[in-house]
């Protein structure tokens, strides 16, 4: 048997450091017993997949020295790599589950669903809902069919029990099917689901092990009974640790940054990023803290992987960071950090907005130093001006933020469009409006303009930049960010309904 893992992230945002921590770990175990790797594209939530969250997902995983033997780019012979590819085949699977009768179509309205998950709540019921609870008499299902009401396909699960999935880590797990709901495999727009795209996926690709997030782990069971409604052989699982940050909780962009290119564009050295996640929960023999890519493969062994959640301390990378970059000689250094920092592709972009400006060469650091840099310097008194107070000023930074995260094709455009729209209902005017976010992202307000420059420094550093604006500022804590969660939605729905022209 060939040894064959996966990676499969989805193309909705900036690539994650957890994606390559998976994919580290999937890689070391395919190269440890001499199989493969591949790369799969999970794109069914088209309204928030793009080709250039896709891109840079290759293009970061890449950059970090991670290879792959089939996927999107490259082809091979288990393609399309790409789910928004593989309807036909997601559609004909799903059939042979509504024949076996081990699926069936759900004509169940969304407030018929919400009344019955609020009953339930208020019964203190934490059963999941079942096909029992869902299933309509077969003349109301006639109806709604002759109507053309839309309807989902479930899997149908069992009602009581326990199932027992294996793992490679923690050995046998047993997991109560009544906590596990009648899944939606195919959605009413015909695309598929993860849990139904994945099994499938899986078998077709002949992935023999599946090392995925613990957060998972919870879903095996609807996985372990697709593969027995099929008739196939289940791949062997094993949940990893989740990566957490220093206080614990889940890594999140709200406390740690958690997209490659963020790193990328800090200037961290791609060899420390990837040793330092072969450290997440996993130890070479000899306990070294200092390991190249090769080197952790030569040694992989699963089951050194610990299940403690491992810490990503952004200042313990950049200590080891700072070993690599010790050991270059001085002629490696300058050609490594021209590579970085004076490579075409991110000085010949910033040229013409700084060049008018520009009388002397000496002129060029002040007026474009920030993009070399990378967190702003920042203090709670370079936001002083006459048109913010304390809270005010705190709204507009986490407003814009969100704002921000909204955008799915990330150019000056769109940020304008977003920020103007958001100024004009907050009634700011725009000159006002735009000083904190001059401060957040160039740490002056004497620079070319604060839209160009979030354009070109992309979407990962502008808004690092900006939380970390926010927490210079004292952060928003849980009780005020609730308060601002709820003044943000209707701030949103106006900025949104103003983009589509007052629809």
């Amino acid at each position: 048997m060939t040894v064959r893992t996966r990676v499969a992230p989805s193309p909705t945002g900036d690539p994650h450091v957890g994606t390559a921590y998976i994919a580290l770990f999937n890689l070391a175990f395919a190269r440890q017993h001499g199989g493969q790797f591949i790369l799969r594209i999970e794109d069914t939530d088209q309204v928030r997949s793009t080709a250039e969250s896709e891109q840079a997902i290759m293009d970061s995983l890449r950059w970090l020295g991670l290879e792959w033997e089939e996927g999107p780019d490259i082809g091979g012979p288990h393609g399309p790599y790409r789910q928004s590819e593989r309807g036909e085949i997601y559609q004909e699977m799903v059939q042979v589950l509504l024949d076996r009768g081990h699926a069936f179509k759900c004509y169940r309205s969304a407030e018929e669903l919400d009344a019955m998950r609020a009953q339930r709540q208020e019964q203190g019921n934490s059963m999941a809902l079942k096909p029992s609870d869902l299933i309509l008499p077969a003349e109301e299902i006639a109806r709604r069919e002759a109507d053309g009401a839309p309807y989902v396909v479930r899997m149908m699960v069992p009602e009581e029990g326990v199932c027992v999935v294996d793992d490679m880590l923690r050995g046998p797990i047993e997991l109560d099917w009544s906590q596990v709901d009648a899944q939606v495999l195919m959605k009413s727009d015909g695309m598929p689901t993860y849990h139904l795209a994945n099994v499938v996926d899986d078998h077709l690709m002949k992935i023999t092990h599946v090392l995925r997030g613990e957060e998972w782990i919870s879903s095996a069971p609807k996985h372990k009974l697709l593969y027995e409604y099929f008739g196939w052989d289940m791949p062997q699982l094993c949940h990893m640790p989740l990566l957490r940050n220093p206080d614990k909780s889940k890594l999140s962009k709200r406390k740690n940054p958690t997209s490659i290119l963020y790193y990328e564009r800090m200037g961290f050295m791609p060899e420390a990023v990837l040793n330092y996640l072969g450290r997440m929960g996993w130890s070479m023999p000899d306990e070294s803290e200092k390991f190249s890519r090769d080197d952790m493969f030569s040694h992989f062994d699963i089951h050194r992987v610990s299940l403690g959640g491992p810490v990503f301390d952004v200042e313990k990378l950049r200590w080891l960071n700072s070993l690599w970059l010790r050991e270059l000689d001085a002629e490696t250094f300058a050609s490594r950090f021209a590579a970085w920092g004076l490579k075409p592709e991110r000085v010949l972009p910033v040229i013409p907005h700084i060049q008018p400006r520009v009388e002397v060469f000496s002129d060029v650091v002040p007026l474009a130093g920030h993009f070399l840099a990378g967190l702003t310097e920042l203090t709670p008194q370079s936001f002083e001006h006459k048109a913010y107070d304390e809270e005010k000023l705190l709204n507009v930074l986490q407003f814009g933020l969100w704002q921000l995260e909204e955008i799915r094709h990330w150019s000056k455009e769109a940020i304008e469009e977003r920020l103007f729209a958001m100024a004009r209902l907050l009634d700011i005017k725009v000159r006002d409006f735009l000083f904190p976010f001059f401060m957040a992202i160039a740490g002056t307000s004497s620079t070319i303009s604060v839209l160009d420059t979030m354009a070109l420094l992309g979407p990962d550093m502008s808004r690092s930049r900006l939380r970390h604006a926010i927490n210079v500022l004292g952060g928003v804590g849980k009780k005020k960010a609730k308060k601002m969660e709820k003044e943000y939605r209707d701030l949103s729905a106006a900025i949104q309904a103003e983009l589509n022209g007052g629809e």
